[in-house]
């Protein structure tokens, strides 16, 4: 079985080695670096690649664990678990601005970190496979505007134009069918 790897984003040393013990007793691979600022993040995570980050909201820097959570999702696509001393609603709320897979309060009780590891791996995991089987792209128009090819997997693709006056875009639908149907350029 591969380890997936885990990347701590906290800014309280203690805690942050606290983390790496406990991920390692559950058969992760924790990231050795723990990174304390919310600045460092994007690049650490590029370095690194990890499989999940587990990243305090309350980071010392000008960066918080929510805003560099919005950019590694944005950028990244690496799921994100978001640690937490504090549970108020506005805290909360704040956090979900950021999609989080998960929300762990402090201190991190291991049943409880198992667990989350899990379900959040788990569903990234599936967020992926879906995000294959359902591609829907739009690229520039080109001469003709309404196109079915086959993939080389046997994905039927649809291709319709914008007749929208001012767009010049063609949506593209990947349908898991073998069925053809005829239709009529317009």
């Amino acid at each position: 079985m591969i380890q997936k790897k885990i990347m701590i984003v906290e800014d309280e040393v203690i805690f942050g080695i606290d983390l790496i013990e406990k991920l390692e007793n559950l058969g992760y691979q924790p990231d050795p670096n723990i990174i304390r600022y919310g600045e460092g993040v994007m690049d650490a995570a590029q370095k690194s690649k990890p499989d999940l980050i587990l990243m305090d909201i309350n980071l010392k820097g000008k960066m918080d664990g929510i805003q560099a959570a919005v950019l590694v999702q944005k950028h990244l696509n690496i799921p994100v678990i978001f640690l937490t001393a504090f549970s108020d609603k506005e805290t909360l709320s704040n956090a979900k601005k950021a999609e989080p897979y998960a929300f762990l309060k402090k201190p991190v009780k291991l049943e409880d970190l198992k667990i989350t590891l899990e379900i959040g791996l788990y569903k990234a995991k599936m967020e992926k496979k879906l995000k294959e089987k359902i591609k829907v792209a739009y690229i520039e128009k080109n001469k003709t505007d309404n196109t079915i090819s086959l993939t080389p997997s046997k994905k039927i693709i649809y291709l319709f134009g914008d007749n929208v006056p001012g767009f010049n875009i063609i949506h593209c639908h990947v349908y898991h069918t073998a069925y053809l149907w005829p239709f009529k350029s317009s």
